[in-house]
């Protein structure tokens, strides 16, 4: 790993998206553009969902005038993506998933609040970085087998 945590060597892509929800899936299909033939294509592509989501939902960045950045890194060996917010209040925490037993709260059943647990089950390896006036969420996707 380099610094930042980001893997050494190949390429690497970075584009601002202004902070409207149009734009998450302007940034989904950015990603699917530069990794169409990486294997695990639409894992990452999910994964930026999810996260350009959060950084709309729970950050500066959904606010009037926001923007979120988007970086996807790609080398021999897999994909890194991040997404960079404005911050925000709260830090990043998946949900955890409610046992068999809370099946009858309504929360159990949502259906939002398990984005970071969707990234962190389809990612090699996650996690994320800042404060309060900014964060970046980072995950990785091995090829398969690689892992």
């Amino acid at each position: 790993m380099g610094d930042r945590g980001h893997p050494v060597g190949g390429m690497c892509w970075r584009r601002a998206f202004p902070g409207r929800p149009a734009e998450a899936g302007r940034a989904r299909e950015f990603v699917q553009f530069l990794i169409s033939g990486f294997s695990r294509a639409d894992d990452v592509v999910l994964a930026a969902g999810e996260m350009t989501a959060n950084a709309l939902q729970h950050t500066r960045s959904g606010l009037p005038g926001g923007l979120f950045v988007v970086e996807v890194r790609a080398w021999r060996g897999g994909v890194a993506l991040s997404v960079t917010d404005q911050g925000g209040t709260r830090e990043p925490c998946p949900r955890p998933l409610a046992p068999p037993a809370d099946w009858d709260d309504p929360l159990a059943l949502a259906e939002s609040g398990r984005g970071l647990l969707t990234i962190a089950a389809l990612a090699s390896v996650w996690d994320w970085c800042g404060g309060p006036s900014g964060r970046t969420v980072r995950a990785q996707f091995t090829r398969w087998g690689s892992r």
